[in-house]
């Protein structure tokens, strides 16, 4: 079973889980409420792996939490010890847009880009907006930089370069770098352009747009104009 990269560390995290519970119990001590703790936190560790199974990642995610927290709690009050497997880094994952007025079609394309790792989003500079869309954003920079920092999907966000939108993947250095469907980028050259500037990362296009409701920014602008304008023309 796979439902990507996120997924497959997420398992390696519920059998990591598995085996230190195990150990934890093997050397309990104490009374009946360090026993009833750790079948609670087994309780939790079958619950992952029914969540994992059914495709829930995130409710999976937070009940394996939930359990590992219960064996580090029983652990710092010396009634067991285990040891931890080493956690798989999580890999760093870049997309990049303008993010003007904040979608449901971006929150579905930033969820599946977490699915890959930790996202970091480059806000489009508002100079290089004006350049490549031919108009201003309606918000500025720091206000959309604020905005997406506060997307529950995203690690950490940062404003683009003006003259070379490649220099903030390079500081970053992710293993991925997810596009949408709209961004007019070859996978394949943007790849190897980062190659030759020292960054070896998958490249992953994602081909269609997600459906949820409203996805486009533009459209939101025509439907706000159009109920402007017939409001004002029935009050005139």
């Amino acid at each position: 079973m796979s439902f990507g990269k996120g997924a497959q560390r997420l398992l390696k995290y519920i059998k990591g889980l598995k085996k230190a519970l195990a150990e934890a119990r093997s050397n309990l001590s104490g009374d009946g409420k360090a026993l009833s703790i750790i079948k609670l936190a087994e309780t939790y560790l079958k619950d992952s792996t029914y969540y994992y199974e059914k495709g829930d990642l995130e409710t999976a995610f937070v009940t394996v939490a939930y359990a590992e927290g219960l064996l580090d709690a029983l652990r710092y009050l010396g009634l067991t010890d285990f040891k931890w497997l080493k956690k798989p880094e999580v890999p760093k994952v870049v997309v990049g847009g303008t993010f003007d007025i904040i979608h449901p079609g971006h929150i579905e394309f930033l969820k599946e880009a977490s699915k890959y790792g930790k996202v970091y989003v480059i806000v489009a500079r508002d100079k290089n907006v004006l350049r490549f869309k031919g108009r201003e954003p309606i918000n500025d920079e720091r206000h959309r930089l604020e905005v997406i920092k506060g997307v529950r999907y995203v690690y950490d966000a940062v404003l683009g370069d003006e003259k070379d939108f490649l220099k903030p993947i390079l500081n970053i250095r992710p293993k991925y770098v997810v596009l949408g469907p709209d961004q007019p980028f070859d996978p394949i050259k943007l790849k190897e352009e980062l190659r030759s500037r020292g960054v070896d990362c998958e490249v992953i296009k994602i081909k269609e747009r997600f459906c949820k409701g409203t996805s486009s920014t533009s459209e939101i602008v025509k439907k706000i104009v159009k109920m402007f304008c017939k409001e004002n023309f029935s009050n005139s």
